[in-house]
């Protein structure tokens, strides 16, 4: 089993800017990849983000290109998100999880574990 938990969300003004933490513990030797999710109200859980554990290799959704960062703390067992020039659309409900497959990062369905989630809103 792998534990996560997410912190780092909050309240912020559009072009404003937010950075996420996710601390992982437990098997976290199996780990893969770690991804970033969100989950506004009415929507599905869309992809954010992914880093390779291993290689570093990054993946980013259009939506967020260019504006969020994604990177890692072997070290820590910790993976962040560097989130820059947010916008009012940004805001959502930001879930951490792992995959121990090599998968398409971008699919939910292939992550195995997830934290609660942290809170984005950015106003405009």
């Amino acid at each position: 089993q792998v534990q996560l938990v997410e912190s780092g969300g909050g309240l912020v003004q559009a072009g404003g800017s937010l950075r996420l933490s996710c601390a992982a513990s437990g098997r976290t030797f199996s780990t893969y990849a770690m991804g970033w999710f969100r989950q506004a109200p009415g929507k599905e859980r869309e992809f954010v983000a992914a880093i390779t554990w291993s290689a570093g290799s990054t993946y980013y959704a259009d939506s967020v290109k260019g504006r969020f960062t994604i990177s890692r703390d072997n070290a820590k067992n910790t993976v962040y998100l560097q989130m820059d020039s947010l916008k009012p659309e940004d805001t959502a409900l930001y879930y951490c999880s792992v995959t121990t497959r090599n998968n398409a990062l971008d699919n939910a369905a292939g992550y195995d574990y997830w934290g609660r989630g942290t809170q984005v809103t950015v106003s405009s």
